[in-house]
């Protein structure tokens, strides 16, 4: 006797003539029409977005796509220099280190924001009350000696040129929202209640950025890893063209040192 089983699904399937996509055909409606940045939002919200929930969004892909040679960007240099038959493994092992220093403060960033939100009763709707509520919680994590996710940077010590504009682009396109408030609260208050100016920084603006568009915060750091896939096929398009993965091992390999083991 065999039972029928069902594996539900609203992303997508096909049959002999025909691919659906999100309920629609994707030949006939989608292609064409649909822009990525659109896509990648319908398909981790399960809603349609707005044309100003898209430009937001793609700001904040556009604004993490990329910063330089990070670990993340070495990562997959390395592994195609070593394996440059693989441009999947190359990809992964960038992608693999993104984490709680490298992309990994856009989810706790927003996370942080939301849990802090949650926390307050009544809901803050004023600026004095998100400066309020942003003193409590950053005091709290200091007592706690906890981080602050989306404080500080190690290159950008007076601003991150990308949180200005993120935050303009949220007003103009009326996505800013109660993150992005407690966010900038956060920021002003930090002097204050831990001693020293810290700049609010790109990852965490883009968390509370995506949090203000209902994205859910378990899927702000793979937002961020679709954002910094495009950098990474970048860095890996460069190596292709003017490889440099070589001479970063050689360097290493070239300067170990070997100390005795304790």
């Amino acid at each position: 006797m065999t039972t029928e089983r069902g594996y539900p699904t609203s992303i997508g399937t096909s049959d002999a003539d025909s691919i659906s996509l999100l309920g629609h055909d994707l030949a006939g409606e989608l292609m064409g029409e649909t822009g990525f940045g659109e896509l990648a939002f319908w398909l981790a919200s399960g809603r349609r977005p707005g044309a100003g929930e898209v430009r937001v969004f793609e700001t904040v892909l556009v604004a993490l796509a990329d910063h330089g040679f990070t670990p993340t960007a070495i990562a997959a240099r390395l592994t195609l220099h070593s394996a440059p038959e693989s441009i999947q493994g190359a990809l992964a092992a960038g992608l693999l280190g993104g984490g709680s220093r490298f992309l990994g403060v856009t989810e706790d960033t927003g996370r942080f924001l939301a849990e802090t939100l949650a926390s307050a009763d009544p809901a803050p709707a004023r600026e004095a009350e998100f400066d309020a509520l942003a003193r409590t919680a950053l005091a709290e994590r200091k007592a706690q000696k906890r981080f602050v996710p989306g404080l500080g940077h190690p290159v950008h010590k007076l601003q991150d040129p990308r949180t200005p504009v993120l935050v303009r682009v949220a007003h103009e396109e009326g996505t800013y929202g109660p993150h992005l408030a407690l966010f900038e609260a956060i920021g002003r208050a930090a002097p204050d209640v831990l001693g020293k100016p810290l700049p609010l920084n790109g990852a965490g603006v883009c968390g509370a950025a995506l949090a203000d568009l209902g994205l859910p915060v378990e899927l702000l750091r793979g937002v961020a890893l679709l954002a910094r896939t495009a950098g990474l096929l970048g860095h890996l398009a460069e190596e292709l063209r003017r490889p440099v993965a070589g001479d970063v091992y050689l360097a290493v390999d070239r300067n170990a040192r070997y100390v005795p083991g304790s």
